[in-house]
């Protein structure tokens, strides 16, 4: 039950017994046969995202069950579909759009991982969360203006962070500042933040340094 790219902007997915599918709240545009939509609660439930609604920066996930077919899209954003073959996709929270159920989640606040990464989320505007998804299965992004796939294999390549969506497999990335403080706190170009990202794996950057909320 792989997704289907229907534009630019909007998927479709088959939805029936183990195949059902979550998708943030907002984003079902339209639906055939006997689906039925429910809130996943921060408790637990269906694909494991816990602590959903740990904070106003997270977002609310439905889970799509039943039989039929359903149509997804967010507010007119680009949508970009991966298929994980037992893969580790590691994307900002609010970036995600739908993906199969059967995939493992977890949600980490950025601050978890060190003052660098809190840093680059409140420099990028995009919030406080990451999500990781691990496992074989269908996964839709969203994005300004679609995405690029950059090819990491053991060099170190530079990308912006708010250009940044996500990346799959074991890469580390790491925020650098070229100069002083002031361009830090936003008193200078955005090209004195990067991210350094290396190791082996794809990342993926949407063609815009627009801020997504």
């Amino acid at each position: 039950m792989a997704f289907e790219q229907v534009n630019s902007k909007v998927v479709r997915t088959d939805v029936g017994p183990g195949g059902e599918v979550i998708a943030r709240r907002g984003a079902m545009l339209g639906y055939s046969g006997g689906v039925t939509f429910r809130p996943i609660s921060g408790g637990g439930g269906v694909g494991g995202m816990v602590g959903r609604a740990m904070a106003s920066e997270s977002e609310a996930m439905m889970v799509a069950e039943g039989q039929g077919n359903v149509i997804y899209g967010f507010r007119g954003l680009y949508v970009t579909l991966l298929e994980l073959a037992n893969e580790t996709l590691t994307v900002e929270a609010d970036r995600l759009l739908a993906h199969h159920a059967n995939l493992q989640t977890s949600v980490e606040m950025i601050g978890q991982g060190g003052i660098r990464q809190a840093v680059r989320g409140a420099v990028s505007g995009q919030g406080l969360f990451t999500t990781k998804i691990m496992g074989s299965g269908s996964v839709a992004l969203l994005s300004h203006g679609g995405t690029v796939e950059l090819e990491v294999t053991g060099e170190t390549i530079g990308v912006d962070p708010q250009a940044y969506v996500g990346h799959v497999g074991p890469l580390n990335v790491d925020l650098k500042a070229s100069v002083g403080i002031r361009d830090v706190v936003g008193r200078g170009s955005g090209e004195a933040l990067q991210l350094h990202v290396s190791g082996h794996g794809r990342v993926y950057i949407q063609a815009s340094e627009k801020k997504f909320r």
